[in-house]
């Protein structure tokens, strides 16, 4: 059976109308995620990117570029964003900027890691030594050059081992300038550069980075850099791709609810005025049970403090010191030492929080114009809290048994060793060595069980009941 002409012409006409019809179809833009940090690297901004490259995955986007600004920041942070810049699909640009930014310390690494690392003109980076891992006053030297001549050893061609201190110096060191030239030797870029950034803390304006191949463009704005890295190959863990930057509809991604709230209490003043308001809400709850606020405050308080320290390179010798500041601040109104505790707590406590967060780590650390003006309020609240505790102790005891010693009444009946007396309202069985008359004044001199002895106001009234007979 044949098929006829007609059919056959339909068939090729319809094919040719769906095939200019999807040829006329514009094709699907693809989207750049623009994400930002600006401040030290730390857990909040971590959890913000890698928050960030997860929705880029997720979105199929064609490119993410995130635009840095930073002194550096934590390496266990810095470590969480490289590794989910390895193993994203989607290529990352790393972008210094706005004009005057830089990416010090961690953020040479963040650059190194990244698929396309980009700087705007008149920004710099370098200075990649862990700063806060090396010993303070220890310089560092070049591991590859020996200290003196005596270093190595006649004929052994090894080098002898260095004291403890340059021991774990050099530990660090070389640990982290095996990691940046590993990271650069990945991304195809200066490594020798990468070593010398760590091991000598160099850096590099925007140009000379360029020239010296540390990164791949140096763009005025997004726009130029899109144009730059058009057509680029890129190594990616999931393999190579050629970057189109065509028709990029720019989405920017802001830090969620989470990210916020981390980057509020991970900063280190903030975590140190929790961590104080969180002892003293205790502190104040413990002295005066039932209050309730004092102690849910304190307590929320203190745990959103020990939630931000423990992301920070904390010394727990500082905390321990603001700790025993605080009781000897508390322990000056008890006890009589003439200022000695309340001076040296004042004392401990400043020098505790100076040391409670490392300084040397950028963006982080306590600075003195918080610590000394916290230093003074906490001393003040602490003294005035424990003169009031010991203003209530000096009071009289308003209610109870324990009231009864000294306070007046009056004899029921006539009293030859024991009788019945009224007391604040109450009858009592009561004991006198004086004879008293019914209607006389009497006071309380001690209690014993349920029977109080007594003795009357004025002496000289006692009633000598065999005269009256």
């Amino acid at each position: 059976m044949r098929t006829a002409p007609c059919d056959s012409a339909w068939r090729w006409l319809l094919l040719v109308a769906l095939l200019a019809l999807l040829h006329a179809a514009p094709a699907a833009a693809g989207e750049l995620h623009l994400l930002s940090v600006k401040g030290a690297i730390g857990p909040a901004s971590a959890d913000y990117l890698v928050r960030g490259l997860d929705r880029a995955k997720q979105a199929e986007a064609r490119l993410v570029v995130i635009e840095l600004d930073t002194p550096g920041g934590l390496d266990t942070s810095m470590r969480d964003i490289i590794q989910a810049i390895l193993a994203s699909p989607v290529p990352v640009a790393m972008y210094v900027s706005p004009q005057g930014a830089r990416a010090a310390s961690a953020g040479v690494y963040l650059l190194y890691a990244s698929h396309i690392a980009a700087m705007a003109p008149a920004t710099n980076l370098g200075a990649a030594s862990p700063v806060e891992l090396a010993p303070m006053g220890a310089p560092e030297r070049p591991a590859d050059k020996p200290d003196k001549p005596g270093d190595k050893a006649a004929g052994s061609g090894e080098a002898q081992p260095a004291p403890p201190a340059d021991a774990k110096m050099r530990k660090v060191i070389n640990d982290a300038a095996a990691y940046l030239r590993g990271l650069a030797e990945l991304s195809g870029r200066n490594a020798d550069w990468a070593e010398r950034a760590v091991r000598e803390a160099v850096s590099l304006p925007a140009e000379a980075a360029l020239q010296e191949k540390v990164v791949d463009v140096v763009a005025t704005d997004i726009a130029d850099l899109l144009k730059q890295v058009h057509g680029r190959k890129l190594k990616l863990a999931s393999g190579e791709i050629t970057l189109d930057t065509t028709g990029l509809t720019i989405t920017r991604v802001e830090p969620d609810w989470r990210a916020r709230l981390l980057s509020v209490i991970g900063d280190p003043g903030i975590a140190y005025i929790l961590l104080l308001l969180g002892i003293y809400g205790l502190l104040y709850e413990f002295a005066n049970p039932g209050m309730l606020l004092p102690g849910v405050v304190g307590a929320v308080c203190l745990l959103l403090a020990l939630f931000a320290l423990q992301l920070m390179p904390i010394n727990y010798v500082g905390l321990a010191l603001i700790l025993l500041g605080i009781g000897f601040m508390l322990a000056e109104a008890f006890l009589p030492s003439f200022g000695a505790l309340g001076v040296g707590g004042a004392i401990a406590f400043v020098f505790g929080s100076l040391m409670l967060i490392d300084t040397d780590l950028p963006g982080y650390g306590i600075s003195w114009t918080l610590v000394v003006p916290l230093a003074a309020v906490s001393a003040l609240f602490s003294l005035a809290i424990a003169g009031l505790a010991l203003r209530a102790r000096r009071r009289p005891v308003l209610t109870g048994a324990e009231e009864l010693p000294g306070m007046e009444g009056e004899a029921l009946e006539d009293i030859a060793g024991e009788g019945w007396v009224r007391v604040h309202g109450e009858r009592w069985r009561a004991r006198s060595r004086t004879p008293l008359a019914r209607g006389s004044r009497i006071r309380v001199a001690a209690r014993d069980g349920l029977t109080l002895e007594v003795q009357p106001v004025d002496p000289t009234n006692g009633h000598d009941f065999e005269k009256a007979r």
